[in-house]
């Protein structure tokens, strides 16, 4: 298998086991949503603001490697039209199961985001980009992406790695990496993840990943921090997350 399948087996076993981004939203949640009161996460912890979207309801919104039944379903509580894109069939089952739970529509399609993305031009109003492209080895790609099946004046929310966790050991006391961590490169760090079971994951710039967001064509309008959420790093406040606001002109 390729790297994009073995990360796809990872992340549906991953789901099986409980992991914090494979668990839907609850009916209590989706109810609370319909009543206006939600947030949603592109980062482990800070909600991302209300004013980065606007007005949703009516608009076309693409959840790009956003599968888990966890964001989709709150942009369809509020009245917009929803198509999730992931590679994971555990995710996209989850999606499956939370939108005939509520009785509401979407799209769903099972597809690797490392290739062109199966929508024409200007296809969409907004994309929803949550922490994933760390299991991707190009992004500049994605971005390119982004920018062409969004509608002019439209708005990309992405969430992406600092690199930092990449270059700490597990108790995020010692630096022991070089960057960039590229497993398909380094053997070692390719039989550190194996090792751990943790796929095929790959550190970024922020040359390729706010560079690379301005090289496509976006503005960048809005950005925060965030931490892990949890263990030294967190307890240190060192941000290792970015989340951005961006839009096609």
């Amino acid at each position: 298998m390729n790297y994009q399948d073995i990360n796809a087996s990872t992340i549906d076993r991953w789901v099986e086991e409980g992991w914090e981004w494979g668990k839907p939203i609850s009916h209590e949640t989706f109810l609370a949503a319909m009543r206006g009161q939600w947030d949603v996460l592109l980062t482990p912890t800070k909600p991302v603001p209300h004013a980065w979207f606007g007005e949703l309801k009516g608009k076309r919104i693409l959840g790009l490697a956003s599968g888990g039944g966890q964001q989709m379903p709150i942009f369809a509580a509020l009245g917009a039209e929803c198509t999730v894109l992931d590679y994971s069939e555990r995710q996209l089952a989850s999606e499956r199961m939370v939108a005939e739970r509520e009785g509401y529509a979407i799209s769903i399609v099972r597809a690797d985001m490392t290739k062109p993305l199966p929508f024409p031009d200007e296809t969409f109003d907004l994309i929803f980009h949550p922490v994933s492209n760390c299991y991707i080895r190009e992004v500049r790609p994605v971005w390119r992406e982004c920018w062409r099946v969004l509608k002019p004046g439209g708005t990309l929310l992405s969430g992406v790695d600092h690199y930092v966790n990449f270059i700490v050991d597990e108790d995020e006391r010692e630096i022991v990496n070089h960057l960039p961590f590229d497993p398909l490169a380094d053997a070692a760090q390719r039989s550190k993840l194996e090792a751990d079971g943790a796929g095929f994951q790959f550190s970024h710039s922020l040359e390729e990943q706010i560079g690379g967001q301005l090289e496509a064509g976006f503005t960048l309008l809005s950005l925060y921090e965030d931490t892990n959420g949890v263990g030294r790093l967190h307890e240190l406040n060192i941000p290792t997350f970015l989340a951005m606001r961006s839009v096609k002109g």
